[in-house]
């Protein structure tokens, strides 16, 4: 694949209208940024393109909205923080293919960066036919003449402005995919050993493909948040009415024996904080993992799981994390997940490569406090990590070997 320094090392950018995919999908709280990771993340290549005198024009989206404008999910307030990031004015498009998107590209100068709107305000962006997401892309390709995908998010997505889009422009991948590659690389491709693999978050469902191909890569899994519920069920412990997904139980079962078989160490909570509810408020206590009561449910890993975890990660020389310990967003159920950012801090500090595996697992520690930079590496595509580690194809990776037309 093409990069971004071979892309500025070998053609004259200025005055050259380059087309960044990034991946601005920040939370919000109404028109309010909670978290500018994934701005922030965006920012070297665009300042690269910017300082190399391109006229650079970012697309990206935002949140679901149905394929039509809705004020909800205005990129509006990302425009502001990123020129706050940028330190330079960001020109913001009210459309994204139409008259205001045409008007602000044709005025751009060379250096000068501009924003289109949510691109998923278009029903071309996400549409399952062939024809209707060339017939968008088309649109987008004729603001630019070359293209860079640095929106790792939404690289394991068919859309128009992820692979469409690189079809039809000179294409190259941004320092954030690139980096975001070579590191997943390196836990897949002869990690540094003992290697962790850390898998939280709600549902044992979305792991199930990432757990099977990492029972032949890694050391050590350890489980929590509300996933591992099932895990006991499998082992035959009785969960309460904590989150549980019963069809899965079985298939949990075969994970177990198999990772058994191949001497992978699979390590489970010993203890849980049960809650009456789902509330902070909520009467609440730490129990036995074995032994949560009928009207209780789990909503984090407890101390002695915390410090167990901890145990399995000292001697560690690679380290995934994917999905928190527990309902962290509630201060009752945050110290599974803290206490574990606190292990890969220490890790990190010792010389492992910790990753941690974008989405929530990002937020998470940013909320608890731990600044990016004491961790390996923080991924801002949590659904492509994991598929990436599946062994997935991506099409918006596979699209980037293609020459370029």
């Amino acid at each position: 694949m093409r990069t971004l320094a071979d892309l500025v090392s070998a053609d004259d950018l200025r005055g050259k209208r380059v087309l960044v995919r990034s991946d601005l999908n920040v939370p919000m709280d109404g028109t309010t940024i909670t978290d500018d990771g994934r701005i922030r993340a965006s920012v070297p290549t665009i300042r690269t393109l910017s300082d190399a005198g391109a006229r650079v024009v970012v697309c990206a989206h935002l949140g679901r909205p149905k394929g039509a404008p809705d004020d909800r999910y205005s990129l509006a307030p990302v425009a502001s923080r990123l020129s706050e990031v940028l330190g330079m004015p960001v020109a913001f498009a009210t459309d994204t293919v139409g008259e205001s998107a045409r008007a602000v590209v044709a005025a751009a100068g060379d250096g000068d960066v501009v924003l289109l709107e949510n691109l998923r305000f278009n029903a071309g962006e996400t549409a399952k036919t062939d024809e209707e997401r060339a017939e968008f892309a088309g649109q987008l390709a004729s603001l630019a003449d070359v293209f860079v995908s640095d929106g790792f998010g939404v690289v394991h997505r068919k859309q128009a402005s992820v692979y469409d889009v690189a079809r039809l422009l000179p294409h190259a991948t941004g320092g954030l995919v690139s980096t975001e590659v070579d590191v997943l690389r390196r836990l897949t491709q002869d990690p540094a050993r003992p290697y962790a693999v850390v898998l939280g978050g709600a549902k044992v469902s979305d792991k199930l493909g990432v757990i099977g191909n990492l029972l032949g890569t890694a050391d050590r899994l350890l489980i929590g948040g509300g996933m591992v519920f099932t895990f006991l069920k499998a082992q035959g412990h009785e969960v309460g009415s904590s989150l549980l997904e019963a069809d899965q139980v079985e298939t949990v079962k075969g994970y177990l024996a198999d990772a058994a078989a191949r001497g992978v160490e699979i390590v489970l909570p010993v203890d849980v904080v049960a809650a009456t509810a789902f509330s902070a408020d909520a009467d609440h206590e730490v129990v036995a993992a074995d032994a949560i009561p009928a009207d209780r449910m789990g909503l984090d890993i407890g101390p002695e799981s915390s410090a167990l975890f901890a145990e399995k990660l000292a001697d560690t020389r690679t380290v995934f994390w994917n999905g928190p310990m527990g309902a962290f967003e509630m201060a009752p159920y945050a110290a599974g997940t803290k206490a574990l950012a606190e292990a890969l801090v220490e890790a990190t500090s010792r010389g492992a490569l910790t990753v941690v595996g974008g989405g929530d697992s990002a937020a998470a520690v940013r909320q608890l406090g731990f600044d990016d930079d004491q961790f390996g590496h923080i991924s801002t595509g949590g659904g492509a990590s994991l598929e990436f580690l599946e062994g997935k194809e991506l099409p918006g990776l596979t699209v980037l070997e293609e020459d370029s037309p």
